[in-house]
């Protein structure tokens, strides 16, 4: 059984004013109060920042937060949708470490955050003595354009291109090297990158998996109380 990832304190209800200067989200509660919150998506949002949308937000008690306030999830009026990149790192690791995503398994330990390439820092590292060091960059999903199928990236990503040719030197080097596309919507059945809105990382993407790089797609299941790993997804290169 897949351990779901709960929201603690739960999740409050909100009406979207408009989402603006990328990190920023205007929001009115159910009882009229209204309220600036913190979007932690550094991506263009493509259809998930519509005003009047449905979503979700949790309330950190740190009183040193500027903004107390979190945006989590989106109704796009076809899924949940889990718009908080940040969680996205978290919930790949707590299924490795379950033993959920048998691709991944039997790694002695797991490193998050580790320094390599030029100046980058790798998602997750996976190391064992009697297997190559797993390097897994972790790439959060949430762009759905046509029924069924999950695209990455929403805007244009120059860091993702980079990761991706990052990725490939560490294959070359005899290293295992995974990309790991966390879908956070659960109406796909199948994910591919977004050509036309970023030709040089769909490019980058299948130069790294012509130099041995692997790909791996789970979707996720998401309610207002949690968010988990659901299944494997085809990817179409």
């Amino acid at each position: 059984m897949v351990r779901p990832m709960k929201f603690d304190p739960p999740l409050t209800n909100a009406t979207l004013l408009r989402r603006y200067k990328r990190f920023l989200a205007d929001i009115r509660f159910n009882d009229g109060t209204e309220a600036t919150a913190h979007c932690a998506n550094p991506g263009s949002m493509m259809g998930l920042a519509e005003p009047g949308s449905s979503v979700w937000l949790s309330k950190s008690d740190n009183p040193k937060r500027k903004l107390a306030w979190s945006w989590e999830l989106v109704d796009d009026g076809t899924s949940l949708v889990g718009v908080h990149t940040g969680k996205a790192n978290a919930l790949v690791e707590d299924a490795i470490n379950a033993g959920h995503i048998p691709e991944l398994t039997g790694y002695k330990s797991l490193r998050r955050e580790v320094k390599y390439g030029e100046n980058s820092r790798i998602d997750l590292l996976l190391e064992d003595p009697e297997r190559p060091i797993a390097y897994v960059e972790v790439k959060s999903v949430t762009l759905s354009r046509t029924k069924g199928l999950a695209e990455f990236p929403d805007s244009k990503t120059a860091r993702g291109a980079k990761h991706m040719a990052e990725l490939a030197e560490m294959a070359k080097q005899g290293h295992r090297a995974v990309v790991f596309f966390l879908v956070q919507r659960s109406d796909c059945m199948s994910m591919q990158p977004a050509a036309d809105i970023d030709p040089k990382y769909a490019e980058s993407l299948t130069t790294a998996l012509a130099a041995g790089v692997e790909v791996l797609c789970y979707s996720c299941r998401l309610t207002p109380d949690e968010i988990m790993l659901d299944r494997r997804l085809e990817v179409v290169i």
